[in-house]
């Protein structure tokens, strides 16, 4: 699985993960870097995107906080309907099976839980990743998450795919204004040094 664009290879591919329960990057629970960022929101009517959100536990944590205007999208349908049956009040209308670089509709604010990370890292894919979340996002809109701060190992298909801070500025930087990007210090303990922590506006 060498690029973003084949939607079917990816569909396949994920949901055998799904299938297998090859999940080891789900960590059952909301995280804690956005659930202390989504606590700063006032504005519970910000339309919300959450792409590659598998069970999505960060929608369900805005959900039940009264946020009115979350998406969440992913590739495969095995978590969305999990989540569907999770979250049975959720709108149905807000759960997108679909292709993040083929999604269109625009944003305030991306929430970005490590997905950066599950591509392979070709130089492709991380320009168009950038250059798609600026295009999915408002004027002003941000792009709020968490990257692995791990180094790349060359193999191609052992996911995460990491990077440094300053390989991810040379993607983002020419879309985005950076706010914050730093060591997340209050990362789960298994990821505890793995990650940073970035607010990013569109510019």
């Amino acid at each position: 699985m060498s690029t973003t664009n084949n939607t079917n290879e990816q569909q396949k591919y994920w949901s055998e993960r799904y299938h297998e329960n090859r999940t080891g990057w789900d960590i059952g629970a909301p995280s804690l870097p956005l659930i202390t960022y989504i606590n700063q929101i006032k504005d519970t009517s910000i339309k919300i995107l959450i792409p590659g959100a598998g069970n999505a536990y960060e929608a369900e944590y805005l959900f039940n906080k009264g946020f009115t205007n979350v998406y969440v999208l992913d590739i495969a349908a095995e978590p969305l309907e999990i989540f569907k049956n999770r979250i049975p009040k959720f709108p149905s209308d807000q759960i997108i099976l679909g292709n993040f670089f083929n999604h269109n509709k625009t944003y305030d604010l991306v929430l970005e839980q490590t997905f950066f990370c599950s591509f392979p890292p070709t130089l492709t894919n991380r320009k168009s990743y950038a250059k798609k979340m600026n295009e999915l996002l408002n004027t002003n809109g941000k792009l709020v998450g968490l990257w692995f701060d791990i180094p790349l190992k060359g193999d191609m298909e052992k996911r995460p795919f990491g990077g440094t801070k300053e390989e991810y500025l040379n993607y983002l930087n020419p879309y985005f204004k950076t706010k914050i990007f730093e060591k997340c210090y209050n990362s789960i303990a298994p990821r505890e040094g793995s990650e940073l922590f970035g607010v990013f506006e569109k510019s």
